[in-house]
């Protein structure tokens, strides 16, 4: 048996997402389109600082929190500290 690594997984959910620059996403808040910003970084990591308006839920309580916070049709960007937990979410709310 062949044994994953977590950067294995990590590749993986990114090649299922679409990652986009922090410059696309400036943009997209000044157009305010609706888009949600949702942070899955832990709590002190929030209160240090986060995007204007965005949601905060921790990557791992996110199955259970994300459907009474975010309607299944808003558009949503993801982002944490690395990129790691944020490709996880991302791959997860779509399977969901």
């Amino acid at each position: 048996m062949t044994y994953k690594t977590g950067a294995d997984l990590v590749a993986e959910a990114r090649a299922r997402i679409r990652e986009i620059a922090a410059a696309d996403v400036k943009a997209m808040m000044e157009r305010g389109d609706g888009t949600v910003y949702l942070d899955v970084r832990e709590p002190n990591e929030w209160n240090l600082g986060h995007l204007p308006k965005a949601v905060h839920i921790p990557r791992g309580t996110l199955e259970s929190k994300i459907e009474g916070l975010v309607p299944r049709t808003a558009k949503v960007v993801v982002y944490c500290a690395r990129g790691n937990r944020s490709a996880f979410a991302a791959d997860t709310m779509q399977a969901m």
